[in-house]
Order: C-alpha cells, then structure tokens, then sequence
C-alpha cells in the first residue's frame, strides 16, 4: 500500500480476500466442520498477521489479539473462527469477562473445531490470593474444556503487595502442574508505572498486560518503567489502546490528517514502538476484526502526518478523557471517592456499551465510592491535568449506574 490518504473501503480491501467465516464452503457442513475446513484451506492462501517474541517466554503471538471481554455466541462464534484464518490466534479471557460466558464459549469453539493446539489461551483471574487464584484457574480451564493455558494473569492488580512470594510460589506451583506455561498480570489503574517497575524485580513475572493508548506516549514515568520491562525480559502487551474517553461530544474535531483510520492509527501507533509485543483489541463484531487485521497487516508505517493527527485527536479531545490520576483530583474529595475507577466504569457503560458489567462492577464498590451525587466537584475539576468536567461525568454515573 502507498502512502497516500485510503479510504476506510480501501483499508479495508486487504481482509476481504474472502467472504465471511465457512462461507466459501460447500453447503451441507455444520459450522463446526466449515470453521475447521475453512482454518485449514485459508491457511494457504490468506496473509497472516505479523508475529513478535514475547519476552522471556520465547514465544511468538501475532501483533493483533482478540479481546473476549464481551459477549460471544455460547453455540459457535464466528469471531474466533475469523481471527484464526489471518493468523489471530491469541485469545484473551478472564474470569469475570461476561459473567464467564466468554470462556465456555472458547471452550465451545475449541471443541467443535478441534483447534486447541493452534490456539493462546490467556485467562486471568480476579481473586488475587494465592489459593484462591488457583481455584479460578481451574474453573477457567474447566469452563475452556482444556487442561492448560498458556498464560496466567493477576487481573487488574492495583496492590503491589499482591506481588509476593506466596503469589511466586504459587505461580511456580501452577506452572510445574502444567496448568499454566507463563504468569504474570494485567493492571490500568492509576499505579502502572509503578507496577511495571516492582514487576521488572521480579524474575517469575513473564509477560504483563497494561493500559497504554496515544494519550500516554509521553508519560516519562510510564517510559522508564517500560525500559525497566523490557531490560528485564518481560513480555508487554497493550490494552486500552484506543484511549477512549468517558463520553463523545459531536462538537469534537472528527480524528483526520492521517492515512489510516483512527482506530487503525492508534494501532500502528503502539506497534511502532519495539518494547511492545502486541494489542489486545475488543473486536466485537466481524468488520472490527477485518479493520484491525488489514492495519496488522499493511506494511506502511506511521510518518509524522499520522503521529501529528494523533496528537491533533489527543487535544481535541483531552477535556473528555479520564486518565485515572484518581490520586489528584481525589485531594480535593472525601475519602472513598474514586472519579478514574467511576468514570471508567461510565465509559463501559456509554462507549463499550456494556450497561450490565458497568453496573455490576459500580454496584460491587464500598458504598463510600457509590455516594457522591450531592457532592461539589468543582475544586477537583480545578486540580485536573485534562480539565474533565468532572461533576457532569460523575453526576450521570450516578444516573446511569447506581
């Protein structure tokens, strides 16, 4: 592809090489046989998305990852089938992701298909006790009909203490069971860069999974701490690479000036940098999955044009975005108020379109956190770096969430 400006239609070309999962297939075959069939007859002809080395694991996985924070069809999901036929056969589970249905339906998928061993398991858990860790591990692997995956996450870690010797050897325990082949965890609070340096001490830490979108290249303590990572053989992959804010406003300046699309863009943009291995992508409907894919697989790179409109979007939008610097705008708040992990939550609800997780997940905080409709923000919005309408954000959560 040249670098001249393409159009969405044009982007998208590469992906099309062929219809939509098992539709090339003569008629008759269930779709168990048309995804194995069509896996095994794409596998010749269609481009498969780059791969890179995970860190320490020596392992490769392709560049783009499929999400599975989202609702899957329990009977088969064309989704997975579609990712494996360009080579996205990095699947990322957890515990809590839709209630765990996501995971009965890769297990679901894996079994009709037989394609266990052409697939990476991730799953993470959100108990982050040693015992209790290893208990969910083993419901995940019951509910994926597997015996092991490839990858074990502490999910959402914010507590460094966490990271102790009991987790290690709970870690090395899992792995000389062979439940798990690599250990390490996912974190998007306000304490990542923290995170990322205890962890880069830490030899039993194989790969980390962190929020890290255009918003944030130029966080210098974020930078050092990926060095630190990288120095250390750690894996590092990124989520949260869209930067999406708490909600859109239509007066906001349309994301332009650059070859690709936006969410393309911001793609590109993280594979640019060589510490990262690769980007965990919600991809929830099959049109995702063919944008994503032809951006991992175009081989042009990002030129200042495209870091320029990223830049540009970045500013134009910065008043909508939380950053989860709780910490800040929390001096001016009562104790128990958490604003990043609310408007979080809200983003679910309004940009993910996740209205159940959203409640679920605002319902399950202290009830300090929850009571805060009456409250005057105005002096946090003063100590806010982006200038988020703070109150407003807030005072919908309370709305839409409570």
């Amino acid at each position: 592809m040249n670098h001249r400006k393409l159009s969405r239609r044009q982007m998208l070309k590469v992906a099309s090489l062929s219809t939509l999962a098992g539709s090339f297939l003569p008629r008759g075959l269930s779709a168990a046989e048309a995804a194995t069939a069509g896996a095994d007859k794409a596998a010749t002809v269609l481009p498969q998305v780059p791969r890179r080395i995970l860190g320490k694991t020596k392992q490769t996985v392709p560049i783009l990852l499929q999400g599975g924070s989202m609702n899957f069809d329990q009977t088969f999901d064309p989704r997975f089938a579609e990712c494996m036929r360009f080579g996205v056969n990095y699947f990322d589970m957890a515990d809590c992701y839709a209630g765990g249905t996501s995971e009965t339906a890769l297990g679901s998928f894996l079994e009709k298909t037989g394609k266990r061993d052409g697939v990476w398991i991730t799953t993470k858990s959100c108990n982050h006790e040693p015992d209790g860790l290893a208990r969910v591990l083993q419901q995940s692997l019951d509910r994926m009909k597997t015996d092991q995956v490839e990858l074990m996450f502490l999910h959402g870690l914010k507590d460094e203490a966490k990271l102790s010797p009991a987790m290690a050897a709970m870690a090395d325990k899992l792995k000389k069971e062979g439940k798990t082949k690599f250990f390490g965890f996912s974190c998007h609070d306000k304490n990542v860069a923290e995170l990322l340096q205890k962890a880069a001490t830490l030899p039993w830490i194989d790969a980390i999974m962190f929020k890290y979108n255009f918003r944030e290249y130029g966080n210098k303590e974020l930078n050092d701490a990926m060095d630190a990572c990288h120095k250390a053989g750690i894996g590092l992959i990124a989520m949260k690479t869209q930067g999406s804010a708490v909600s859109f406003d239509d007066k906001v300046k349309p994301f332009e000036g650059s070859k690709f699309t936006r969410g393309q863009a911001v793609l590109k943009a993280v594979w640019a940098d060589e510490r990262i291995t690769a980007a965990v992508s919600k991809m929830d409907n099959l049109e995702r999955v063919k944008e994503n894919v032809a951006a991992a697989l175009d081989k042009s790179v990002m030129d200042m044009a495209d870091f320029r409109a990223l830049e540009n979007y970045a500013g134009a939008t910065r008043h909508l975005y939380c950053a989860g610097c709780e910490q800040i705008c929390g001096k001016a708040l009562p104790d128990g108020v958490l604003v990043g992990t609310t408007l979080r939550y809200l983003m679910y609800h309004d940009t993910y379109e996740q209205p159940e997780v959203a409640r679920g997940l605002f319902s399950a905080l202290p009830e300090p956190a929850r009571r805060f409709a009456s409250l005057d923000f105005r002096a946090a919005e003063a100590l806010c770096p982006n200038h988020v309408a703070i109150g407003d954000h807030m005072r919908r959560a309370a709305e839409v969430l409570a």
